[in-house]
């Protein structure tokens, strides 16, 4: 079978199936493609649009007076802790 081709025998008859490394016919491969490309098409667009919404929640660099959200935040939970008990 050096030529590419794989045997299969079937109810007695003798097929010959091409074959390739990944042991799958090229209509196989098609189709694994095009599901593999979709998917990582869509991983993609959701791995960009969670970085673009957690960059506007919080910017990975900070502005001009640097990371001042910050500041308030110890003000921020001694509210909230009295709001809670």
């Amino acid at each position: 079978m050096a030529s590419g081709m794989q045997s299969a025998t079937q109810s007695g008859t003798h097929l010959e199936r091409p074959s390739s490394l990944s042991g799958l016919t090229e209509a196989e491969a098609k189709e694994f493609h095009a599901i593999f490309l979709t998917s990582f098409i869509v991983f993609t667009a959701i791995a960009v649009v969670a970085h673009i919404l957690v960059w506007l929640w919080r910017p990975w660099l900070p502005g001009p007076q640097g990371y001042a959200s910050l500041e308030g935040a110890g003000e921020t939970v001694r509210a909230l802790t009295t709001l809670i008990g």
